[in-house]
């Protein structure tokens, strides 16, 4: 493998070699008939290079999340079970209050706490949907980010 730093620089770059013979060897800052380099720091491998800098990948850092592979799994898993179901019930308490401010405003001509009320349905409705959603977005964001490459 070899490690190099580039820059916008005509001059070639000086780069590393840590697992072949030569420790350091020039390679030009831009292919030929190509725009030059931007300034980074990157991972080659050398030429003719072999052992353990032959065999690593960009694709080393995997990840498979398993619930199960450390000790208190199963107990996260209720735990996050349980607190599901609290804020689903606070958003019902706070979705029945709501309507009921709701309606008691609406009844005795008070816009004030019509208005308060109107606001308590919506935001324990949004809740619900973000409580009963969340787990999909999540896995949609994972899934997503595990498709970048």
């Amino acid at each position: 493998m070899s490690l190099y730093c580039g820059g916008m620089t005509s001059s070639p770059l000086l780069v590393l070699d840590t697992f072949s013979s030569a420790v350091l060897r020039r390679v030009p800052s831009a292919p030929p008939g190509g725009r030059p380099r931007s300034a980074s720091l990157a991972v080659v491998p050398a030429p003719g290079g072999s052992g353990a800098g032959a065999r690593l990948t960009a694709d080393v850092v995997n990840i498979h999340p398993d619930l199960t592979a450390l000790p208190g799994g199963p107990q996260l898993q209720s735990l996050m079970n349980g607190l599901d179901s609290w804020a689903l019930a606070l958003a019902l308490v706070g979705l029945v209050i709501g309507a009921a401010a709701w309606a008691l405003g609406s009844h005795g001509q008070n816009y004030q706490q019509s208005f308060v009320g109107r606001r308590a349905v919506l935001i324990s409705g949004l809740a619900a949907l973000l409580i009963g959603a969340g787990p999909g977005i999540v896995s949609f964001f994972f899934t997503t980010g595990s498709g970048v490459h």
